[in-house]
């Protein structure tokens, strides 16, 4: 079991590391190519417009834009909170009648008694 876990370790790390080599040789491929193209000598006549070709960058390596990381894009849908504020009015006055009249005790009554 520990030589499968070993195995998988070193295999993993050796893919990491390739990924990285091949990123940096390719890189030295562009400058190799740069470096072997023939020079481009433009033939200009006065008064005519010519296009006799044309000069093309490849700037959209996808192999040289490659990166490890550990970016999980946000799934997740934002919810912003407002708070409603609603106008009431105002009583200053409450009224509430109590009666202090007590008619005895209820045995099934588990609490004191209440004054409503």
């Amino acid at each position: 079991m520990k030589k499968k876990i070993v195995l998988i370790n070193l295999f993993m790390a050796a893919t990491v590391l390739f990924a990285m080599l091949f990123q940096t040789v390719h890189s030295y491929e562009h400058i190799y190519k740069q470096l072997t193209e023939k020079p481009c000598d433009h033939h200009y006549v006065e008064g005519q417009k010519q296009i006799t070709h044309s000069h093309a960058v490849d700037s959209n390596c996808h192999v040289c834009h490659f990166a490890f990381s550990t970016f999980i894009p946000n799934a997740f849908q934002t919810l912003s909170f407002h708070k409603v504020n609603t106008e009431t009015s105002y009583v200053f006055f409450y009224t509430k009648v109590a009666s202090t009249f007590f008619k005895g005790s209820l045995f099934a009554l588990r609490a004191p008694p209440a004054l409503v």
